[in-house]
Order: structure tokens, then sequence, then C-alpha cells
């Protein structure tokens, strides 16, 4: 039984614990909850009635946090953390056993941990809320940025297609001109190859633009992917590289423009060549899902850097060395995926590599 001035001190630390936890959900910089989180736990370990004897833990999906535990086996009071009205985490106050039972708790003490856990599900809420107001913007800011771009680009792929093809007709000429002078057709194949590569990338630039036309229609993509790869099989004979596909069904129907298609795959595909070792694999796996149509890449080459992997769909962004890349493979890959209103995303593969996961809806 306690007695009157017990009940108040009691009282006096179940108070001082809501308000010490409100200033610090208050003062919180979401950028770092998890100290807000900390000191919440402390809070609640000098609250308690046996606080020298109390051992916290908070776990959320993100987060665990613990005091220190003394005893191996603790009897606990427990509340939801409640997010967005799901249950996605807890936290537990204990006693430890056979020291104490569920009756040395006080009822206030069930409450106060309610109210907490009740604060914290709000803090975390807001968090998330914030995280996600911080991300639509810069997806629009990206939207924005790729639509000028968009803009700025297909102006100048049409000023360069007409000079390039000046370019290539009139350097053909000239080596019939001079096919006598070994060096002279040496440099003009120099000039061939580099005005080829011009027009690749503004070929590229059309399709991260958008003003190639698209024709989707609905056809079976195996036979897409098999033709891809096998256009493939030189580059990936040179490199010492095979290329296996995975399927467990020989029609997976998906409407699609075709050329769009074997685009995305050809620059996937290429750049898996590069970044592979001798004697590696890259796997091609494509299956079905309710409502989408999974298309996945993997490679076990060196993998994309934490660091670098947010910049890899930006336009003129590359790993590579200067000179060997432009930079808009992955823009004009993510340009197709999204006129498709797909997705894709790159991950870590195991033991190393980059695996691009593509979702096109079905439609």
């Amino acid at each position: 039984m306690h007695t009157t001035e017990q009940k108040l001190k009691e009282r006096i630390k179940e108070l001082t614990c809501l308000y010490e936890v409100t200033s610090l959900i208050v003062n919180c910089d979401y950028d770092n909850v998890k100290t807000a989180l900390k000191g919440i736990v402390q809070c609640l370990k000098q609250a308690w009635q046996f606080d020298s004897d109390t051992y916290v833990v908070l776990k959320t999906g993100e987060y665990i946090i613990k005091t220190a535990k003394k005893e191996n086996t603790y009897v606990f009071l427990e509340s939801p953390i409640t997010i967005f009205n799901k249950a996605q985490g807890s936290i537990k106050v204990g006693y430890p056993v056979p020291k104490y039972t569920l009756q040395d708790f006080l009822k206030e003490e069930q409450q106060l941990l309610d109210n907490i856990c009740l604060e914290v599900g709000n803090l975390l809420e807001r968090k998330e809320i914030k995280e996600n107001e911080v991300r639509v913007r810069r997806q629009v800011e990206q939207s924005d940025r790729l639509r000028i771009l968009g803009e700025i680009t297909a102006g100048i792929a049409h000023e360069l297609n007409t000079p390039m093809a000046n370019i290539l007709g009139f350097t053909e000429l000239l080596k019939d001109r001079v096919k006598n002078d070994a060096q002279a057709v040496k440099d003009l194949d120099k000039i061939i190859n580099n005005t080829i590569f011009s027009r690749e990338v503004v070929k590229k630039l059309m399709f991260f633009a958008c003003e190639m036309p698209q024709e989707k229609e609905t056809v079976n993509i195996v036979p897409i992917i098999e033709d891809a790869i096998d256009l493939m099989r030189t580059t990936l004979r040179q490199n010492g590289v095979a290329c296996k596909l995975i399927t467990s069904k020989k029609s997976v129907p998906l409407r699609i423009d075709r050329i769009q298609l074997t685009q995305v795959l050809f620059n996937l595909i290429v750049n898996a060549v590069y970044f592979s070792p001798e004697e590696s694999t890259i796997l091609v796996e494509v299956y079905e899902e309710t409502n989408k149509v999974v298309l996945k890449i993997a490679d076990e080459g060196c993998g994309i850097s934490p660091k670098k992997a947010p910049h890899i769909f930006e336009p003129f962004y590359t790993t590579k060395p200067i000179g060997e890349g432009s930079g808009l493979g992955l823009s004009v890959v993510h340009g197709i995926v999204q006129s498709h209103h797909g997705k894709i995303s790159c991950t870590q593969n195991t033991p190393t590599g980059t695996i691009f996961t593509i979702e096109f809806p079905k439609e």
C-alpha cells in the first residue's frame, strides 16, 4: 500500500517524464530522430517506480533502442507504437524476475506508457510525412529539369542530324579520291567512326527527348529478349562474358514498343558487359506477376556505390572514363520505362555486381 507521499512522488515522476518527452519531440530534428528516441527511453526508465531495476526496450521497423540490461528474464508492461493506424513497433518496460511480478507495476504506469507510445507514433508519422514531401519535391524538380533538358536536346539533335549526314557523305566521297594514300584513308576512317559515334549520341538524345515515335502493341517479349541477346553475342564473346536468359514461360505478353524494349535491353546489357569481369555471367530474368511484368538484368561487376546510385539515371552522368560513355544510356532507358508507365531501380547483387529491375504494368 502506497502512502499519499509515495503516490505524489510517483505522479511528479510521471508528469516530469511527460514534460521531458514532449520537449524532446517538439525540439526534435527529423534528421536525427534516433537521438530523441534515446532520450525518451531514458525518461521512461527514470519515471518508473523502481527505476534502478527498470529495463526499457523501444522497437520500430527502423530503430531498436534499449537501456542497460542487468538480468536475463523480465516481466514487462508493453504498448504498441502506431503509425498511420498500423502497429509498427512497441515500447516495453520491464522489471527483473523473480524479484518483481506484474502486480508491482502501477496502473498509472501503463497509462503513461500508452501516452508516450502515442507521442512517439505521432513523431514518426511527422518524420515520414516530411520525408515524403522532400522526396516528392525532388521528383518534381527532377521532372522539370528533365522536361527543360528534353526540349533543349530535341532542338540540338535536329540541328546536328543534317551536318553529320553531310560529314559522313563527303568523307566517304573523299576516301574514294585518296584511296592510294593509306594514311589519308586511315585519318578519314577516324572521322567516319567519330561521326557515327556522334550520330549514336544524337539518337540517344532523340530517345531521351521523346522525339522518337512510339508504336505500342501487345507482343510476346521473350523472343524479343532472345533476339537482343543473340545480337550481342559477338560483343559478349569478345569480352569473355556469358549471358543467360531465365524465364518460366515461353510466352510473356506485354503491350510495349518492341524497338524501345530492344533499346532498353541493349543499353543495360552493354553496360553490364562493360563492367563484368571475364568468365562471368550476366543473368536476364523475365517473369509475370499479377499486374506487372518484371525484367531483371544482373551482372557480376564492381557494382554501383551508394554515393553514385541516386545519380545514375541523370542525363550525361557516367561512371565510365572520359570518351567511353555519353552518360545518356541509362537516361534513355529511364525515359523509355517511364513512357510505358513503368519503374526502374538498381540494387546490389550478391556477392558483387548490380541488378537492374524494371517493372512494366500490364495494360
